[in-house]
């Protein structure tokens, strides 16, 4: 058997790419698609490698797994989610390998699989055709999917406070289950950076300030803006609190949440850069 390493390396590319993209879809991720080529490629590579002489060792399971690790961390490290997304990940690679050894011993001609390793016996240019077929087919499908889980979407969110509006892109998690302990309604988180609109010009809170926000509390009360410390946790973060600011109306989507208390992390929520709000879905 004759195996051409460009052809080898192009197809795990984009059989990882997408992968990859169907793991994050099915959790629920934030996509970054130069993590994600970065991820594939980590994944190609290590196939491409496993091919040359001398580098069976790459072959045994847990040089396997250790790959599939690495894949995943290069596309997704970081995330809050990358438990479930290894997890998703490994699952949706087990049924791709079980599908083609399906189509291998139904004698179908095509994709094959050999020591973890996908190779076709096809055109390169088939190959390319094949796979952005399969890359459109996959996309429309968890598009579809994804007008029918609100839970996981991104969403406009306006915030409006007075005459001063702000528009930021939010994410409807169902991990954030952070509410106003007083009223018991949902809370939007926001980075602090983004919200810098919605204060009068000289008074919105710094970096330094929102790492510690009740020094910044009492100055904020004498502007006259409704502001008050809210208690949380989080992963790493035992009690922590956030400062909050009462808005006059915050629109998420096509959903009204009227009067809404908004908090300002003082870090990025997502290292991808897909949001920077999250209010729970």
């Amino acid at each position: 058997m004759v195996v051409y390493l460009d052809q080898v390396f192009l197809l795990n590319f984009v059989v990882d790419y997408l992968l990859l993209l169907c793991s994050g879809r099915l959790a629920g991720e934030v996509l970054c698609r130069r993590r994600l080529a970065l991820g594939a490629a980590i994944g190609a590579g290590y196939a491409g490698a496993a091919c040359l002489p001398g580098l069976g060792f790459l072959l045994h399971p847990l040089c396997k797994v250790g790959a599939g690790v690495f894949t995943v961390l290069a596309g997704y490290g970081g995330s809050r989610r990358l438990l479930r997304l290894s997890l998703v990940f490994f699952a949706v690679s087990a049924a791709f390998g079980g599908g083609i050894l399906a189509l291998q011993l139904l004698g179908g001609p095509g994709l094959t699989l050999g020591n973890g390793v996908v190779s076709a016996p096809l055109d390169l240019k088939v190959v390319l055709l094949s796979a952005a077929g399969c890359y459109g087919l996959i996309t429309l499908v968890f598009q579809r999917t994804a007008r029918h889980s609100p839970r996981r979407e991104l969403a406009p969110a306006v915030l409006t406070l007075g005459e001063r509006q702000v528009v930021l892109t939010a994410l409807m998690d169902t991990g954030n289950t952070l509410t106003d302990p007083v009223s018991g309604r949902p809370v939007l988180v926001a980075e602090g950076e983004k919200t810098v609109g919605l204060f009068p010009e000289g008074t919105a809170p710094g970096p330094e300030e929102l790492r510690d926000p009740a020094s910044a509390l009492e100055r904020l009360r004498k502007a006259g803006l409704r502001c008050r410390l809210l208690p949380y946790q989080a992963v790493g973060v035992e009690c922590g609190l956030l400062l909050a600011l009462r808005l006059d109306r915050v629109r998420v989507g096509e959903e009204d949440y009227g009067p809404l208390l908004v908090a300002l992390s003082p870090t990025r929520l997502t290292d991808g850069g897909g949001y920077c709000a999250l209010i729970g879905a």
